[in-house]
């Protein structure tokens, strides 16, 4: 009886390619050129999110001293876990907005939920008085979706160099977008009365850089003829906005 092997799956073909690349390189002498084509492969197998979860749950807890540092959190024994793990309560309760930019952003990230832990997930509700706004700022490790709760928003983002093209709407009751990871966006009370929007996050952790926080108010200082130059400012302008209190509405 004859046999009939099933053919190659894309992966295993995939796998020979490489090897038979892989060994007529090594035979040439040229191990370099293997390195830059084993980083290639990881680098177009890496994932641009945060990992899957390998468990139904990980709840986050404090770190063990002197541990491993590990990317996210350390997981609390399942056994152990409780419902509370998984619970929020007090995003109804609006932000303090009394402050030089006139918002606040209330965070219910893995801080807040430690069941949050690897599963690539975090909102946050955010308040504006009258023309109040959320400053320009950057999420490194999300993408954002955001829901217009009560009020109406002017809101944007920038994409990368070099076109750096403004994308922007007016947002009221009921209306969403989206700012894509990375990229530089604001929201802006253009009301006459307090609006409220909350927001969901591709991420645990999505972090926060408020542009104008971090060039001008960095610890230590940036050498002001670096800011006076990139900004096109006279030296002692570029003094003063350093010189002053920059709020962080987080």
């Amino acid at each position: 009886m004859q046999n009939f092997s099933s053919p190659p799956t894309p992966t295993e073909r995939i796998v020979k390619i490489i090897r038979d690349k892989t060994l007529a390189i090594m035979k040439k002498g040229v191990s370099f050129l293997v390195t830059v084509a084993l980083i290639a492969l990881a680098s177009s197998l890496a994932s641009a999110s945060d990992p899957s979860p390998l468990q139904d749950t990980c709840v986050a807890i404090a770190e063990p001293k002197n541990a491993v540092f590990v990317n996210g959190k350390f997981c609390k024994n399942p056994n152990l876990t409780k419902a509370d793990d998984f619970f929020y309560s007090g995003l109804d309760k609006p932000g303090n907005i009394s402050n030089p930019v006139g918002s606040a952003v209330t965070p219910v990230n893995v801080a807040q939920i430690p069941g949050l832990n690897t599963l690539g997930i975090s909102a946050v509700r955010i308040d504006y008085a009258p023309y109040g706004q959320n400053p320009p700022h950057t999420h490194p490790r999300a993408t954002e979706i955001l829901t217009v709760l009560e009020g109406t928003l002017l809101v944007g983002f920038v994409t990368s160099n070099p076109e750096n093209r403004l994308f922007t709407k007016v947002l009221n009751k009921g209306d969403v977008i989206v700012f894509p990871i990375g990229l530089i966006h604001f929201q802006f009370n253009i009301g006459h009365t307090n609006a409220v929007a909350i927001a969901g996050l591709s991420s645990q952790n999505p972090g926060v850089i408020t542009i104008a926080n971090a060039v001008f108010g960095s610890d230590p200082a940036i050498d002001p003829d670096v800011l006076s130059r990139a900004f096109q400012l006279d030296k002692n302008v570029v003094k003063n906005l350093q010189s002053r209190f920059w709020y962080d509405n987080n």
